[in-house]
């Protein structure tokens, strides 16, 4: 298999707002470094984006479905430009449930590009997450 084809898909269709995400939340990641809890780094990320000029919408809610009946709902900690879901960690290390995670927010919200930060590690730790299927998008603007 080439080495190509291994990374197919590792990529986001939505490149220059994920850098933009990425190089505010090393900005802030730079200034804080790590020892504080989520909600702090949160907030620093708010200033940031709106420093920059990046729409996001904070703790956005997403509602879940089955078999057309609601059953409860997602929080996102940040949706980036109606198209980025952003999950924000302050832990040791990221497990294969915080990427289940992410691609239930991107299932729900029916978005095809994620990102997880990790603001606990030294550099900051940022995994991109991508689903390949995509569903219809509900109306995110309510």
């Amino acid at each position: 298999m080439s080495q190509e084809s291994r990374n197919a898909g590792k990529e986001l269709r939505n490149s220059e707002i994920t850098d933009a995400i990425i190089s505010a939340a090393i900005a802030l990641h730079r200034e804080l470094e790590p020892g504080f809890i989520e909600s702090v780094y949160e907030q620093a990320l708010a200033v940031e984006f709106a420093l920059r000029g990046v729409a996001f919408v904070r703790q956005k809610s997403i509602p879940l479905f089955y078999r057309d009946h609601q059953i409860g709902e997602h929080r996102l900690d940040f949706l980036v430009e109606q198209k980025i879901v952003v999950e924000l960690k302050a832990i040791d290390s990221l497990e294969k449930v915080h990427f289940a995670i992410v691609r239930s927010y991107l299932k729900a919200s029916g978005l095809a590009d994620g990102l997880i930060l990790n603001f606990s590690s030294m550099p900051l730790t940022a995994n991109r997450v991508r689903r390949e299927r995509t569903f219809e998008p509900p109306n995110l603007q309510e």
